[in-house]
């Protein structure tokens, strides 16, 4: 044991070591411990902060699902209401059209309301005379017997610009013609505008006076059938024409067949015949008013001034003129039948339909008409 006195800081100092060994022992753990449960809060948090994340973007999608299929709902409604605006709309013009086509060929089947004041009733003839055509005999005739009763009409005018056509429709206005011109209680009047030539010439001759300009082209009082011969080409082509026919002469008239001299004078003898079929309804209509001349019948065609020194034409002149001869206010009045557009485009595809099929049609291959 030593006699030197204790250091009491020395004691301090080795207090201070006890009570520094004491701060590093329990208590240095008890703060270890608080920080890893610290960490284990954080973790939570961050996995609640990941679930709530996922959820409200799990939200979006289905709000942005939503409003996608609502979106497609609207465009689906606004889509069938404009289809459904659209139907109702060509239902509707549809059937416009049809009432519409139907009143005015109810309307335009009848020739327009009768004047009061004294007038020519003029019925037109134009273009090519033909069963299916505009200048067809059921449409003339029709207009024809309507002026004739109209007690506003001081004479029936035939307003005629045809190169002829159908020798069975002019003989039927021609026939309207003379029995209207044997009652005699109006004058019946033939005009020749531009052309009135072959056919149309045929219904003149049955009015009581014929008038045309004097730059008119009348006449062509004949009779054609044209067609064409193709048996060459098919041969150097190497095609065989089939036609099976029960009698000799049937196909005769097939342009893809020979035609033998007995058939061809047997044709000729059926155009002869609805020739002098012609010649006899101008000399019955014109009687002696005709000139004697052979080239009268032979298919000529002549100006209104030639045609008149040959008998063909009473005098030159033009509707307008005659109107001012026999009415006072020169007045006209048509009473040609109307077709209603419903009819002339009935008539025009069908037209086109047989034509496009390679139908047969109701046209004679006898004709008087001009060879343009």
């Amino acid at each position: 044991m030593s006699d030197r006195p204790q250091d009491p800081w020395r004691e301090g100092a080795g207090g201070k070591d006890e009570s520094e060994a004491g701060l590093n022992g329990p208590g240095m753990s008890g703060q270890g411990m608080s920080g890893q449960g610290m960490s284990g809060q954080g973790a939570a948090a961050a996995s609640e902060r990941e679930v709530d994340w996922q959820a409200r973007e799990r939200t979006a999608q289905l709000e942005m699902m939503d409003r996608w299929v609502q979106g497609v709902v609207t465009e689906q409604r606004r889509s069938r209401r404009w289809k459904l605006f659209f139907r109702f709309l060509f239902a509707l013009l549809f059937i416009a059209s049809i009432a519409t086509s139907v009143t005015l060929f109810t309307l335009g089947s009848q020739p327009a309301a009768l004047p009061g004041e004294q007038h020519l009733g003029v019925v037109r003839v134009k273009g090519v005379i033909e069963a299916d055509g505009e200048a067809n005999a059921e449409r003339i005739i029709k207009g024809l017997r309507a002026a004739w009763e109209s007690p506003a009409s001081v004479a029936v005018v035939l307003d005629i610009n045809s190169p002829g056509g159908s020798p069975v429709q002019s003989q039927r206005v021609y026939d309207e013609l003379m029995r209207l011109r044997e009652r005699g209680d109006k004058p019946v009047i033939a005009v020749i505008e531009d052309l009135g030539a072959s056919g149309a010439y045929y219904m003149a001759a049955g009015a009581g006076e014929i008038i045309a300009a004097p730059s008119s082209l009348v006449g062509s009082i004949g009779v054609i059938s044209s067609s064409f011969g193709l048996k060459g080409p098919m041969e150097k082509l190497d095609i065989e024409r089939r036609v099976f026919t029960a009698g000799d002469n049937k196909a005769f008239l097939d342009p893809f067949s020979e035609i033998s001299p007995d058939q061809r004078a047997f044709w000729q003898s059926v155009l002869a015949t609805t020739h002098q079929q012609f010649i006899a309804a101008v000399k019955a209509g014109r009687g002696e008013r005709l000139k004697d001349d052979p080239e009268l019948f032979s298919g000529l065609i002549w100006t209104g001034e030639q045609a008149r020194g040959l008998g063909l034409v009473d005098r030159t002149g033009t509707l307008e003129e005659l109107a001012t001869e026999l009415t006072p206010e020169a007045e006209l009045h048509d009473y040609t039948p109307r077709q209603g557009p419903f009819e002339r485009f009935t008539r025009r595809f069908a037209g086109v339909m047989v034509s496009a099929m390679g139908l047969e049609t109701t046209v004679s291959p006898v004709s008087y008409r001009l060879p343009w």
